[in-house]
């Protein structure tokens, strides 16, 4: 069952695009079911990217309610930790909500906002 519908993940890749533009990053969200050690998952993840220094990735399995956010080394030059996790806050308060779209547009941006500044 997908995460996401149509639309939603339409608006999601406007948003990936849009913020990619605006901070010179690659930005990559993986939805689904995590395995194993949530941290680990994702860093193979992001390592498999085609820039992983210059990329961030979000990941979220809805089903196991886990967040991760991972940056390459140049995107860490501008991205805080403190970035971070204010992304997962956000996002994390507006998937509670039932928000899983939004949530996401969100985070995305906030991303790319802090990593262009």
């Amino acid at each position: 069952m997908p995460y996401l519908t149509p639309a939603e993940q339409a608006t999601l890749d406007v948003a990936i695009r849009a913020a990619e533009q605006a901070c010179r990053a690659e930005i990559s969200v993986y939805v689904g079911t995590v395995e194993g050690d949530q941290r680990a998952f994702a860093t193979s993840l992001h390592n498999t990217l085609v820039l992983p220094a210059r990329s961030i990735l979000i990941m979220v399995d809805p089903g196991r309610r886990i967040v991760e956010i991972v940056t390459g080394g140049h995107v860490r030059r501008t991205l805080t930790d403190d970035d971070v996790t204010e992304a997962v806050e956000q996002m994390s308060a507006s998937f509670a909500d039932g928000d899983l779209a939004g949530g996401l547009v969100h985070g995305v941006q906030l991303l790319a906002e802090r990593t262009a500044a």
